[in-house]
């Protein structure tokens, strides 16, 4: 308790003035407050021996310096202390007091009055300072390059364009700041934002896992909060292997997999998504491994990549030492698009361990939401995905909704059409049972 109580009033010492409740336009002046802090004062050749002795009471503040100059000695420096630790001579520990005397330093406390401005605050002090008291306060965003990406709640909407420009002033390199104002639920996976403070450039340069991407945030769909699922399923390919990119954006799945020498078929509805993906290929220098389309996606899928599995998948596909994968990033409306799978193909169906390896990502506010999104998977497809699949859960979006992803091999009897079908081929060796775990560490071995 008294930890809790020490941090209290910490923070009530170090907030920003009250009379800058309510503030809806930014006036950095009104942030000014004076403070009464204990400092010590010492030579100034000993200071840095002295700091390290000393870290339990020196003031430990971002943004303020531990020391300074003593205005009516410059041989002396003046260090900072925390004023819940040491009030008085006495407030110093055995060890500290032993330092001290062994440095000749007087151990006698002096008052400074050191002046907050809006510089000494951070962004989460100023909006809480700001905001009605009790509210939650946003001081995280998603960075896309240069743009801070927020996500405004309704009561923090009178205060956008003052949290937008503390956005800006308490990050570098952010010079634009923008609020989501509608759901990702149009065609083209984009979203409207509005302005909130800075620059209205929404031409953007990002780099993720090594690779650069440039585009027009506006107009595309980019999540910085995927990164380590892009790298996810990029390690389950291996070189030689193909992947066909259903809903591939600007490339963040694409351009990591042709960089492992597989061969990709990327396709995107939406032309700015096209353009650009088009342009990151050649940034990358993958464009010679990816073929792009702009296409629907069922159109892909009973286009493009039902002529290319018709030829992987044909008589010599015994011969095969590759695996097929296909991406379906769209967890709004990908599992609807299973439904192209259903008698895709035509001939004799290939080996089990040969068949298509899918992953199709869903968002899930089910109570058990592993099992929710298989069994709307099987509704679509017509079948049971019990001894085929496994759920990976990606991320938490928002307050009872996640987004997973669920990855199986299409069966035979669903992709072949059925008066082509062996019965005894496609009985092969269930692939794996169901599994919910996050590791998902295990999932290579759908790619043997």
């Amino acid at each position: 308790m008294p930890e809790i109580e020490t941090s209290q009033r910490h923070y009530e010492l170090f907030s920003p003035p009250s009379d800058v409740r309510g503030m809806t336009k930014l006036d950095r002046t009104a942030f000014k407050k004076t403070v009464t802090i204990p400092v010590l004062k010492v030579r100034k050749e000993i200071v840095n021996k002295l700091i390290r002795s000393l870290k339990r009471a020196a003031l430990q503040r971002p943004g303020i310096k531990r020391v300074i100059e003593d205005p009516e000695d410059e041989e002396s420096r003046l260090i900072m202390l925390d004023p819940y630790k040491i009030f008085t001579d006495d407030s110093f520990e055995t060890a500290e007091l032993t330092i001290l005397k062994q440095l000749n330093v007087n151990p006698q406390i002096s008052k400074y009055n050191l002046e907050l401005t809006y510089e000494n605050f951070k962004s989460e002090e100023i909006l809480r300072a700001v905001l009605p008291e009790g509210q939650d306060v946003t001081s995280g965003f998603s960075r896309v390059g240069h743009i801070a990406h927020l996500n405004l709640r309704d009561h923090q909407l009178p205060f956008k364009h003052l949290i937008g420009q503390v956005m800006i002033d308490k990050n570098p390199g952010i010079t634009s700041a923008v609020n989501k104002i509608n759901n990702i639920d149009n065609t083209y996976r984009n979203f409207q934002m509005e302005l909130l403070s800075g620059e209205e450039n929404m031409m953007t340069k990002v780099r993720e896992n090594n690779y650069t991407y440039e585009f027009d945030f506006s107009k595309v769909y980019w999540n910085p909060r995927l990164s380590t699922e892009h790298s996810r399923i990029t390690e389950l390919l291996k070189p030689g292997d193909v992947l066909f990119d259903v809903f591939a954006g600007v490339g963040p799945f694409a351009i990591p997999v042709a960089k492992k020498n597989c061969s990709v078929f990327a396709n995107d509805l939406n032309p700015e998504s096209y353009k650009w993906l088009l342009h990151n290929c050649k940034l990358n220098k993958v464009d010679q491994k990816v073929k792009i389309f702009n296409l629907d996606g069922k159109d892909f899928l009973q286009g493009p990549v039902r002529e290319e599995l018709m030829q992987q998948l044909g008589p010599l596909s015994k011969e095969r030492k590759y695996t097929v994968h296909i991406v379906m990033n769209l967890p709004a409306k990908a599992i609807e698009f299973l439904s192209a799978f259903q008698s895709l193909l035509d001939g004799q169906p290939c080996s089990s361990e040969l068949l298509p390896i899918v992953h199709c990502y869903s968002f899930s506010k089910d109570a058990n939401p592993a099992k929710d999104v298989q069994q709307r998977a099987e509704a679509v497809l017509g079948i049971s995905l019990d001894a085929c699949s496994s759920v990976h859960q990606v991320r938490n979006v928002a307050p009872n909704k996640e987004m997973l992803c669920i990855t199986f091999r299409i069966p035979a009897a669903i992709l072949y059409k059925k008066h082509t079908l062996n019965l005894e081929n496609h009985e092969g060796p269930p692939l794996k049972r169901q599994r919910t775990d996050k590791s998902f560490s295990k999932e290579k071995t759908l790619t043997a």
